[in-house]
């Protein structure tokens, strides 16, 4: 009885600490880490977002990329000009399907672009990358916060298809 009794403590406590993440400090975590980061905070949030569902898809884990797409979409909304962005998140927050997801996931990037571009990063590094056989080989650009090539468009399948096509510093 005791022994399961400290087992629900234990799950408990996890919960809580779970329930009560903390964004700013993922955030100031993932920038000691070498993530860029931007003057704008809810920039800063939202891109680490982006990391997480790019991420999720280079995994090919369709329930990891609907839960941080959600999120992001959370943090795109709160931008002036992150509209058009969150409507692309929602799309695959609203998915289980990894390759409806990885479709929609070539505009949300195409979009992530646009506002790390607009915006000034605060320090680190930001790499443009670029598959040209994703989308039926039109091509797809993503963000990454490093150089080693990652496919989200592929995963496992072609994981170190693509190149860089622009840092940004």
């Amino acid at each position: 009885m005791k022994k399961q009794l400290a087992i629900m403590i234990i799950v408990f406590s996890t919960i809580g600490a779970y329930a009560q993440h903390d964004h700013k400090a993922h955030a100031a975590s993932s920038r000691e880490k070498g993530t860029a980061s931007f003057k704008d905070e809810n920039l800063n949030t939202a891109y680490i977002h982006y990391l997480h569902l790019k991420d999720a898809l280079v995994s090919s884990n369709a329930g990891e990329a609907k839960k941080a797409a959600g999120e992001l979409q959370k943090s795109l909304a709160s931008l002036s000009n992150g509209t058009k962005g969150a409507e692309e998140a929602e799309k695959i927050s609203a998915s289980s399907d990894i390759e409806l997801q990885r479709a929609s996931f070539s505009t949300l990037s195409n979009e992530m672009t646009t506002l790390v571009k607009a915006s000034k990063l605060a320090s680190g590094s930001l790499y443009i990358e670029y598959c040209p056989m994703a989308n039926n080989n039109e091509g797809a650009f993503w963000l990454s916060n490093e150089k080693e090539i990652k496919n989200p468009y592929f995963g496992d399948m072609m994981l170190k298809c693509g190149s860089i096509k622009e840092t940004l510093q």
